[in-house]
């Protein structure tokens, strides 16, 4: 029989009860409906099938999986408390060894490496071997930093641009996930990326790469699914619990993946769960009980689409064969990802606070260039081009900001940023000195809008400068900002709307053309030389490229032509058109970890900026500033992100 697990309020509450660790977001599945006794049992009624063949070895071992590298002559690689690490081929004759204590072990193959994680059982500390498939040599050990917890197991995670993670799963709950190897690299080191609160009573993990899930045992409880992803938030979904809410009789220990299944080994019944995973859903098969097995715990599964071979270790190596089909996963294709050159220190306010930057280019020393970026829980800060913090003006609830030049500001002249500002609903005006860059505050002009949001900002050729407020319910705001004798002034000269919430706007000032981003639908743009003439016209709409929410939107001002940066936070990407009609896909990348750097991945952008100014160094053909939603390796509060367009071009053959 077949069934649907998925997640629900009444299994939140189980987890509750059980003691388990909650995911700090909401987690909207459902379950469908709970197994029975009656039809669990049922699954049963076939004959229980006997464990009689034996992967003969001359030592204990603690852990054992099957191991199919070409050019490797082995077929099962083993660790033990007192033989060390060995790879064994068909005949059970040892091929490899290394001598030592070890516990639980993963590997991966990275070309011409492989790759194993395990645990120290001396030093106590979590170590990585690679061996050489061409040289057939060992290269020495990496030890990873003491951990504060006892790992009970280790799970590798190879993503398609082959950078590596590990997880390291401890007791009472305690979880981290580190990167060991970035893509392209060939360089084992490995960096802490995050904390991960797991189920408290949890031994064996097993990660998909294919869906990057990572899948863990709660001792009486049930399987669940984490994402693996470092930059994804930490939500887990159930895929079988303990009867009555779920089918596991007994408890579960070891899991292994083979194609579209996972499997899952209840060592105290002797059965072994499968499941067919369809994304986010498992659907079950039926169980098989098995004989002449002791209380077995590890597992793991090879073979051809229509038969498997089942591996697992009670006392001994046993192996049984199994008629399953399963489905052959596809390649998995790579997407672009373009490491950053910089980041910025944190802002200052915890949780979901930076937001949009803007960058601001000194014309008499663009190197003292400086970004400006939003912390929507306080204020506004000034980072330099090397990511150091210069100001912070605590001057309230700052959502997105722009900049333009050359504002008459009473006897002197400026350049002019304005940000949103939702404690007062007000445009909040800032003065920057042309020479030096400092910020100062000129205070807040009032609008009529109920929820501020969104902003940008337009000056045209004759050199009258406006702001462009948007708020949540889709009206945006054109006014014009002037300075007089009494003080600063806006003035509205245009009202438009969108179906529903935008935020992210620019303007192309050169031609008096604003592109706004309406988040669950589409990038739209008219003309606003106009305000007789407002007619929006679709850019690009949510769909393959672009996943909701639209975010920031940014135009580069190349010499050949310009382009339209586009935030698409649903897969934590940036898609890149024409910004001149038929607007043409150009490409799109991700902005991934630089460990040379220290610099974590980036995600779940709100704001973006890009200037193609000339601001030296690696800068010469502009820069891409971003927020980033997730700090990483270390955690800690959000922060900007810096990338040299030069870098962007080349990988996407821009002019």
């Amino acid at each position: 029989m077949t069934m649907l697990f998925k997640l629900s309020a009444l299994c939140a509450a189980l987890v509750a009860l059980s003691g388990c660790a909650s995911s700090a977001h909401t987690q909207k599945n459902t379950i469908s409906s709970p197994l029975h006794l009656e039809q669990t049992v049922s699954a049963f009624d076939q004959p229980a099938l006997p464990v009689e063949q034996i992967f003969k070895l001359p030592i204990t071992v603690e852990d054992a999986h099957w191991i199919e590298i070409a050019g490797l002559n082995a077929q099962v690689i083993t660790s033990s408390k007192t033989q060390g690490l060995s790879l064994w081929n068909s005949n059970a004759q040892r091929v490899q060894h290394i001598p030592g204590s070890f516990s639980k072990i993963d590997y991966r193959s990275i070309g011409q490496q492989l790759i194993i994680q395990t645990t120290d059982l001396l030093q106590h500390r979590p170590v990585i071997f690679r061996f050489d498939l061409n040289t057939r040599t060992w290269a020495k050990p990496v030890y990873l930093a003491a951990r504060s917890f006892k790992t009970e197991d280790n799970c590798l995670y190879l993503t398609p641009d082959q950078s590596l993670y590990s997880f390291l799963v401890g007791e009472e709950g305690i979880g981290e996930q580190w990167m060991i190897q970035s893509g392209g690299s060939n360089q084992i080191s490995p960096r802490f990326i995050r904390n991960m609160s797991l189920p408290p009573n949890s031994g064996f993990c097993v990660v998909d790469d294919h869906h990057d899930k990572l899948y863990i045992n709660e001792e009486d409880v049930g399987i669940w699914a984490y994402e693996a992803d470092p930059e994804a938030d930490l939500i887990r979904y159930p895929v079988d619990l303990n009867h009555p809410h779920g089918s596991i009789l007994g408890n579960v220990s070891g899991l292994s993946l083979i194609d579209n299944a996972l499997s899952a080994m209840d060592e105290s019944k002797a059965v072994l769960y499968r499941y067919r995973i369809e994304g986010t859903s498992w659907h079950k098969l039926p169980p098989l009980s098995l004989q002449n097995v002791d209380e077995p715990e590890r597992i793991s599964l090879k073979g051809t689409q229509d038969q498997k071979q089942l591996l697992l270790v009670d006392d001994q190596i046993k192996l049984l064969n199994i008629d399953w089909t399963t489905q052959a996963l596809p390649p998995k294709k790579a997407g672009l990802a373009i490491p950053a050159d910089v980041e910025t220190d944190l802002v200052p306010s915890r949780g979901d606070a930076a937001d949009d930057p803007a960058i601001w280019v000194n014309q008499a020393n663009p190197r003292l260039s400086r970004v400006l970026g939003t912390d929507k829980q306080s204020g506004l800060a000034v980072y330099d081009l090397n990511g150091k913090q210069l100001q912070y003006l605590k001057v309230g609830r700052l959502n997105n900001v722009d900049i333009r030049p050359n504002f008459k500001l009473g006897q002197q002249t400026v350049d002019l940023a304005i940000a949103t500002n939702r404690d007062q609903n007000s445009l909040h005006l800032f003065s920057i000195h042309q020479k030096t860059g400092h910020v100062k505050n000129l205070g807040e002009l009032p609008t009529d809008l109920n929820n501020i949001y969104g902003f940008c900002m337009y000056q045209n050729r004759q050199g009258e400068t406006f702001a462009i407020p948007n708020d949540k319910n889709g009206t945006f705001v054109q006014y014009k900002i002037q300075s007089k004798a009494s003080g600063l002034s806006a003035e509205e000269v245009l009202r438009f709307k969108v179906s529903s919430q935008p935020e992210g706007c620019v303007v192309d000032d050169e031609h008096d053309r604003i592109y706004v981003g309406e988040e669950a639908k589409a990038v739209w743009t008219t003309k606003l030389d106009d305000p007789k003439q407002i007619q929006l016209q679709p850019v690009i709409t949510v769909g393959e490229q672009v996943k909701a929410d639209i975010e920031g939107l940014a135009i580069y001002k190349g010499q050949v032509r310009d382009y339209l940066v586009i935030s698409s936070q649903g897969d934590d990407s940036y898609v890149i058109v024409d910004a001149a009609a038929p607007y043409q896909l150009r490409g799109k990348f991700k902005i991934s970890a630089n460990l040379n750097h220290e610099i974590d991945a980036v995600s779940e952008t709100d704001g973006l900026e890009v200037t193609s100014a000339n601001l030296g160094g690696i800068w010469k053909k502009g820069m891409l500033v971003v927020q980033d939603g997730r700090k990483r390796m270390p955690e800690g509060n959000q922060n900007y992100k810096y990338v040299a367009w030069e870098k962007i071009a080349q990988a996407l053959g821009l002019e």
